[in-house]
């Protein structure tokens, strides 16, 4: 079978990008892989004392992101924050062009949900620092952009329902020529 896009979730700390790409690539026959698996130890324990990354300190694991999705069959379905548009066209250097699922959500239920999740090395201190590097998907990067308010089932199924019209050249179509294996 030949190597099919990858798919990048992303958004900002407690958007619940690891639980959406989880339901994404069990949807669509894809393999989840997790960006914040990959971080160096020196970015692990920067985040653990509360000091946010700098640009400098994502290159090299932007990369390592990249090697772990390209080497992925049948395709990845990748959580990663990719917070600035820099970090998505480093990503896509490596990959190519990928659909991406943008998780908007709101800061005061983010920072809910982040101070009541167990054993993550983020802290909640950390989340001021997220929104302000974040920057949003631009039209061109034609993302698919999914509120976070919804329960977690109801986020997975909006994002599928896009993403399949997308990825099967719907009428918002990226030219992406994937076809999902499984669907709802």
């Amino acid at each position: 079978m030949d190597k099919q896009t990858p798919v990048l979730v992303m958004g900002v700390s407690g958007a619940g990008k690891s639980t959406v790409a989880q339901g994404l690539a069990e949807r669509l026959g894809g393999v989840y892989v997790d960006a914040d698996d990959l971080h160096p130890e020196a970015n692990v324990a920067a985040m653990s004392r509360g000091e946010p990354l700098t640009d400098d300190m994502r290159w090299g694991w932007l990369d390592r992101v990249a090697e772990a999705v390209a080497s992925t069959e049948p395709f990845a379905i990748f959580a990663c924050s990719a917070l600035k548009r820099i970090y998505r066209d480093r990503l896509r250097g490596h990959l190519g062009d990928f659909p991406i699922v943008y998780l908007d959500g709101d800061y005061a239920l983010l920072r809910i949900r982040m101070a009541k999740r167990e054993g993550h090395y983020m802290p909640v201190s950390l989340l001021d620092s997220q929104f302000e590097a974040l920057e949003p998907p631009t039209p061109e990067e034609r993302a698919i952009a999914v509120s976070v308010a919804p329960a977690p089932d109801e986020i997975v199924a909006q994002a599928l329902t896009q993403l399949t019209s997308r990825l099967q050249g719907g009428p918002d179509g990226s030219g992406q020529a994937h076809t999902p294996s499984k669907t709802l």
